[in-house]
């Protein structure tokens, strides 16, 4: 299949209550028909089960029960076992995933993920309704309205959460170190998810954030620094790329952010799975941060025959928003902010910058969020997200449940006991540089007295702010770290907690 062919991109981990992007986040994506004529030898004992199981549920279940619903969850079923980011998606998830791509969805703004019956905020989106309302990372979503989340499946929570623009919905919510459950009644809204914010935080120093990887979010970053170019009058004497908490989006994007700041050709990813189609390597280069969709809308506009290769490299060429870029960006000394939420797509991003030692990272460790997934539509205008393959940084990382490490550990001054990390979640593929499967390289064993120890650290209180931390705003200290790098000054790193000195106390 030609690549041209292929809508490539990520998704994120979980699912965006909002209209979501069923399985959109925290995954890398590359949306393939997938036309395999392979014709594996089928366990027929096995089908004779599930073919017994099926009559017995039609027989002898206490309700009636369709035929199209046992099927529909047996297929999802079948693939949330594999993975946690291979999922079934009704032909109605389908359409929010695509329409999440393009950066405008309803519904209440949060990316989750299904953890022990419950639904735990992965993190709310920025100018969301959850945003707002004060949900935080970690929290457990127990009741929807009066319907209790556990039984639920993650589709039907998410289906719960959806819902027509300013209708409410109440969530009660179980966090960490709260004596009892807390309740949000949220508006639902139609979010739209502005996936670049940029200004000059003083004369000479860029800062520019990515919420999310959508179709045009390279373009819009280019659009950003020519603005702050001339705002500036000239060249830059620092840059600062936000990638905090962006859980991904797609893979156009992700190339296109890293383009911008690197020469032409330069490695980006590779990515390695057992099908053909599902091994890339994808450089700094139009072919591969132009998507399939703006190419053709380009060829509509000026009348070139979409099914022409001639009309499609043309369209290519000239849809290059990298080309008219200030020459200065390439060298420009530059810093990287991440933390837990940065996944997939900003993984992808801040592993080609720290590779090619164009950027240096300063926050804490990202997601681990290593693993492609490919978008399979059916005939019934459903679709399946299948994990294919893992991607890898130009020097050949994994960061599989292992996340990228900054060069600089700087902590935001609130409580990080809460984080969730792709090793956290269950069934997570393992990383293929790790000598022992399923046993990520940077997870640390503890003894039971380590581990107690280790609890008690977690739960010292910590200045927490009255709401979000501004970003490159006076409170938000990894971005001052990062000014301070800059200007040549010293960063101040967070240290470690000393698990052993509290032992002895």
């Amino acid at each position: 299949m030609q690549a041209r062919n292929k809508y490539q991109g990520f998704t994120k981990v979980g699912l965006v209550c909002s209209g979501l992007v069923l399985g959109l986040m925290l995954s890398l994506t590359y949306s393939a028909v997938a036309e395999k004529m392979t014709k594996p030898q089928l366990p027929l004992e096995d089908l004779r089960a599930f073919a017994e199981v099926f009559g017995k549920i039609k027989s002898d279940y206490v309700e009636p029960v369709e035929d199209k619903k046992l099927l529909s969850e047996a297929i999802s079923g079948m693939l949330t076992g594999l993975d946690p980011h291979s999922s079934y998606m009704d032909a109605d998830a389908f359409k929010d995933m695509q329409a999440a791509t393009q950066g405008e969805f309803g519904g209440l703004g949060i990316e989750v993920a299904m953890e022990d019956g419950l639904v735990k905020v992965v993190s709310p989106i920025e100018d969301s309704p959850a945003y707002a309302a004060g949900l935080k990372s970690g929290d457990l979503i127990m009741k929807l309205d009066d319907k209790l989340v556990k039984g639920m499946s993650l589709n039907d929570a998410v289906k719960q959460m959806r819902g027509k623009p300013d209708t409410s919905i109440v969530l009660t919510v179980l966090r960490k170190n709260e004596a009892k459950p807390l309740t949000f009644t949220l508006v639902r809204a139609i979010i739209k998810n502005k996936s670049v914010k940029y200004k000059i935080t003083e004369p000479g120093y860029a800062y520019a954030r990515v919420t999310q990887f959508q179709e045009r979010t390279g373009e819009d970053l280019a659009k950003a620094i020519k603005v702050m170019h001339d705002e500036n009058k000239g060249p830059f004497k620092g840059f600062v790329l936000d990638l905090r908490n962006d859980p991904g989006g797609l893979l156009n994007g992700a190339v296109g952010v890293s383009a911008a700041f690197l020469p032409k050709d330069t490695l980006v990813v590779y990515t390695e799975g057992r099908a053909a189609d599902s091994k890339m390597k994808l450089t700094a280069n139009p072919e591969n941060y132009i998507s399939h969709s703006i190419a053709n809308d380009y060829m509509k506009k000026n009348n070139l025959s979409v099914s022409n290769p001639l009309s499609y490299a043309r369209a290519i060429a000239a849809s290059d928003y990298i080309k008219d870029l200030p020459d200065d960006l390439k060298t420009v000394p530059m810093v990287v902010l991440i933390n837990a939420g940065s996944a997939s797509a900003s993984e992808i991003v801040a592993g080609a910058l720290q590779d090619h030692k164009r950027a240096t990272l300063i926050g804490i460790r990202s997601f681990g969020k290593g693993s492609v997934q490919t978008i399979m539509p059916m005939n019934n205008g459903a679709a399946i997200k299948l994990t294919t393959a893992r991607y890898f940084t130009p020097k050949g990382r994994s960061i599989q449940a292992k996340g990228i490490d900054p060069d600089y550990l700087v902590e935001d001054g609130t409580d990080q006991s809460n984080n969730i990390h792709e090793a956290d979640l269950t069934r997570h593929l393992s990383n293929p540089k790790d000598n022992q499967a399923g046993v990520p390289a940077m997870t640390e064993v503890l003894t039971p007295a380590k581990e107690t120890a280790k609890e008690k650290l977690n739960e010292k209180k910590f200045a927490e702010p009255t709401g979000p931390i501004e970003p490159a705003s006076k409170d938000d200290i990894q971005f001052t770290q990062a000014m301070n790098f800059l200007k040549g000054k010293p960063v101040v790193v967070s240290q470690p907690p000393k698990v052993e000195a509290a032992l002895t106390k």
